[in-house]
């Protein structure tokens, strides 16, 4: 009968638990905000929102850069976004203007519709 190593085991899970970690891939977070359109920065690729008391930036895509100045300042815009971490801007994955005039009113990513 053989002799079970409970021990050795463990720590073998546990080795191979450490070895893959850091390799599993990170999925970015979306999140949604519903905020005005403050103010919008063309030279830095970006727009000044409010939400929940906080006033920030988030980074506006390439393919997204032509239709920024679309968006009617003071209106109010759903923003979908990807939160890529304390150190970078939330990034725009889309935006639907909900008030306001635009001839952007939805931008899905690619184009404007």
């Amino acid at each position: 009968m053989p002799v079970r190593r409970p021990s050795f085991q463990c720590g073998l899970s546990l080795l191979l638990y450490l070895l893959v970690s850091p390799i599993s891939p990170v999925f970015a977070e979306e999140r949604s905000f519903y905020s005005p359109v403050i103010y919008i920065d063309q030279e830095q690729s970006q727009i000044l929102i409010s939400t929940s008391g906080r006033v920030f930036y988030v980074e506006v895509p390439d393919a997204a850069k032509p239709h920024i100045e679309k968006l009617p300042i003071s209106g109010l815009v759903d923003f979908v976004v990807e939160m890529r971490g304390e150190d970078k801007r939330p990034l725009i994955k889309t935006w639907k203007v909900k008030s306001g005039e635009s001839t952007c009113m939805y931008f899905n990513g690619k184009e404007c519709k």
